[in-house]
């Protein structure tokens, strides 16, 4: 199969992911671009950067239309992740691969069993304060996590919308991408000289697909129930999860 054909079902996937569960996609992207593509891990994490900007935003203005974002707190959320997400994308390049490629497995694996647990936020909670001080320690460690692995932290946003900023689930969901799209900004920001590498006939495809794949995947939110969408994307993960970290060892 070309790496063309590849890259559109690959990017069609990571945008479906993306557009129904508000995160999740890059977690998927960077194993394609490695296993599929042929990409290094260190061209990985920058191409999956580029690929989840894009989507991110694209999925934003999509969840901003229907009012899902709320701007003033994802901002403030964002904020907290910008410098350290610049800081470890800028230290990423001098992390071994085989580093790169375990820290990523268990990232996925942590993304797996989240989204198996069973879900106790889907509408948020009904009374309780957000906590400022956990608020800015959660999106400085989603910057961080960007900036290194290539990954947008949506499947940890999410989450942590709902239960440390009291969010409902669908608010939860948009303004996720709005804190994915800072950091990512952020992280691509200091990887411009890594950029050079990158193989832009099978990216802009890619991005193509999971920009597509990100409108279809906000409409399929809304006829599949979110606990069958998670526990499918979960399962694909632990899969991706448990190859990755083989090939790391070994």
């Amino acid at each position: 199969m070309s790496a063309l054909i590849l890259a559109l079902i690959a990017g069609a996937v990571v945008g479906l992911a993306l557009g129904a569960l508000g995160g999740g996609g890059s977690v998927l992207a960077v194993p394609a671009l490695i296993y599929l593509l042929g990409f290094t891990p260190a061209a990985a994490t920058t191409a999956g950067l580029i690929i989840v900007t894009a989507t991110s935003v694209t999925a934003l203005y999509s969840h901003a239309r229907t009012g899902n974002v709320r701007w003033k707190a994802g901002a403030l959320f964002a904020a907290a992740g910008l410098l350290p997400a610049a800081a470890a994308g800028a230290a990423a390049a001098r992390v071994p691969q085989p580093v790169l490629t375990a820290a990523f497995a268990a990232i996925a694996a942590l993304a797996a069993v989240r989204m198996l647990r069973p879900n106790r936020t889907d509408t948020g909670p009904a009374t309780g304060q957000a906590r400022p001080a956990r608020a800015a320690g959660t999106g400085a460690g989603l910057g961080a996590l960007t900036g290194l692995l290539g990954v947008g932290g949506g499947f940890l946003a999410v989450p942590a919308l709902v239960t440390v900023l009291v969010f409902e689930m669908q608010a939860a969901v948009g303004t996720s991408l709005l804190v994915i799209s800072a950091n990512s900004l952020a992280s691509l920001a200091t990887r411009g000289a890594t950029t050079a590498g990158i193989d832009w006939a099978v990216i802009g495809p890619f991005t193509g697909t999971a920009i597509l794949g990100a409108w279809d995947g906000k409409r399929l939110a809304t006829k599949v129930t979110g606990t069958l969408l998670q526990r499918t994307f979960a399962m694909v993960l632990l899969f991706v999860a448990a190859f990755m970290l083989i090939d790391a060892l070994t």
